[in-house]
């Protein structure tokens, strides 16, 4: 299908598929197959979806570290045993050097390639570090009527590079990457309610308002992702994303570093109700 397929980006699982475990398994295996690269927005809308962070044992402390101490980007939801590619906490059969539907890897600070497999990389010190995604939050803002542009135009949403510091761990530092959604006020107010229930998938907002406070110059050229259109009734509003670690190993430089594609994330088995605090 090389990326088109009757799954579609924006719709809702009962749309697609039987059951939504039906969607998880049609979802991976399309995506394992090579079927599906897209990004992952709006599949298996009631599940977890992950970023993805790929290290040498070597740099895995110094990550680990850094994720503790900065949640709000990358709030862990599992990491792997070195050398150990299955990650069972998050579904019986997840493969991580095949399940993400387009990976960026990394050779000392640069971008090398885009495949949509990495098991000709995979090495036996390999860590993988699965971190929370705010896709996950989609289905509780959709069920509050909290209207998502990019879901209903079937895009990716926007990511934008930012001039807030993260706090550093050995050779990890850097700026903190945001994900943005336009809403009016009203709809504002209630994400902030609502996403404030799931800090393992960034939480509340971290912005609202005056992208140029926190660095962004720009809003039609996003660093990341797909444009969206701000209507004059609307606020961006602006959550801490998981592609920060991508800024970081720009900066980190380490021998190697595996990460997903923005917005091309891993599906797994874990619903996201499990993430709610209430």
């Amino acid at each position: 299908m090389n990326g088109e397929s009757e799954l579609k980006p924006g719709s809702t699982p009962s749309a697609t598929f039987k059951t939504p475990s039906a969607a998880v398994a049609e979802a991976r295996a399309a995506i394992r197959s090579g079927a599906w690269t897209s990004h992952t927005s709006g599949l298996a809308r009631d599940h977890v979806q992950g970023n993805v962070v790929i290290l040498p044992r070597a740099d895995a402390d110094d990550f680990l570290r850094y994720c503790q101490r900065n949640p709000k980007p990358c709030p862990l939801l599992a990491v792997s045993e070195p050398g150990e590619p299955m990650l069972s906490a998050l579904g019986a059969d997840i493969d991580i050097r095949s399940d993400v539907p387009r990976y960026r890897v990394f050779r000392d600070g640069e971008l090398a390639e885009e495949p949509t497999d990495v098991r000709h990389l995979w090495r036996e010190d390999m860590v993988a570090f699965v971190l929370g995604c705010s896709f996950s939050f989609e289905e509780a803002l959709a069920e509050a009527g909290v209207p998502l542009r990019y879901l209903a135009e079937g895009k990716n949403v926007a990511m934008y590079l930012t001039n807030i510091q993260t706090e550093p761990a050995g050779p990890f530092h850097g700026p903190m990457v945001v994900s943005m959604r336009p809403l009016t006020p009203a709809n504002a107010i209630l994400a902030i309610q609502i996403t404030s229930r799931f800090p393992k998938v960034h939480g509340a907002p971290v912005h609202i308002g005056k992208p140029e406070l926190i660095g962004i110059e720009n809003l039609d050229s996003p660093w990341a992702g797909d444009r969206v259109e701000l209507r004059q009734d609307e606020l961006p509003v602006f959550w801490a994303c998981g592609v920060t670690p991508q800024s970081v190993v720009l900066q980190a430089k380490p021998q190697i570093c595996i990460t997903h594609a923005p917005g091309h994330m891993l599906v797994t088995d874990r619903r996201n109700a499990e993430l709610s605090l209430l």
